[in-house]
């Protein structure tokens, strides 16, 4: 083989790679908005010895946000689900028992978000339409899976890696550092780490210091004609997403 077949080739298949990824469906991991407002969101998987100082420190800080929470961990605190929902916050689907979803057929995809969905609404009532897949975990069977129950399949765009448990500061300054901490960003964090709750209280002062307004995801999002960019950032269709 020559070297000028073999350049050609490798550019054929990183080509290929690049219409592989262009084509790929995404998320939603931020929304495109003028106005300064972002969303914290929590991953809600494994115990609640945090929840209530969680819920304590937003409602002091006058703070909605959105808790994706597994349907096994409904189960087991049905009144902490109630809590959630009666303060006003989004009640989100973060699948029913936290399974690697991209290793799922598109079916059981669906029972898994549709047995969390029923499980929850059967605590308050309500039809939830925000989904997160466990891990962070996607592709394009998960995306449409949760389209087909419903929902809208929501990603982040600042990760605060709390669950890695490094520390109050740390946590603090790599979301109010993080480079892209933006208009319409979606923040993750989660319930059940070490260090979350020790850190909320500053971490929300931190961004309403920088001119931020923090509201849920449900208020965030963009519900009808939207496209997404190659970045996961929601527009309104017909908006220009280059500039």
């Amino acid at each position: 083989m020559t070297k000028k077949v073999v350049i050609i080739l490798s550019f054929m298949i990183m080509f290929s790679s690049m219409v592989l990824a262009e084509n790929k469906i995404l998320p939603i991991y931020s929304v495109n908005t003028k106005e300064k407002e972002v969303a914290i969101t929590f991953d809600v998987a494994w115990g609640d010895e945090d929840l209530e100082e969680v819920l304590n420190i937003l409602d002091e800080n006058e703070v909605k946000a959105t808790f994706f929470i597994v349907g096994d961990w409904a189960k087991e605190f049905p009144q902490h689900v109630k809590t959630i929902y009666e303060k006003g916050h989004d009640v989100a689907n973060h699948s029913d028992r936290h399974p690697h979803v991209t290793k799922l057929t598109s079916e059981e995809i669906k029972k898994d978000i549709m047995d969390a969905h029923d499980r929850i609404k059967e605590i308050i009532g309500i039809d939830m339409d925000l989904y997160r897949a466990p891990y962070g975990e996607y592709n394009d069977d998960v995306v449409l899976a949760a389209k087909d129950c419903g929902y809208y399949t929501i990603q982040w765009d600042v990760d605060s890696l709390d669950w890695k448990n490094y520390g109050k500061q740390a946590l603090i300054d790599k979301v109010l550092k993080h480079k892209n901490l933006t208009h319409g960003s979606i923040i993750l964090l989660h319930t059940g780490t070490d260090y979350t709750k020790d850190a909320l209280d500053e971490l929300i002062k931190g961004i309403k210091t920088k001119g931020y307004e923090i509201i849920p995801v449900s208020k965030l999002l963009i519900r009808e004609e939207y496209t997404c960019d190659h970045t996961g950032r929601q527009y309104k269709t017909n908006i220009d997403t280059t500039t």
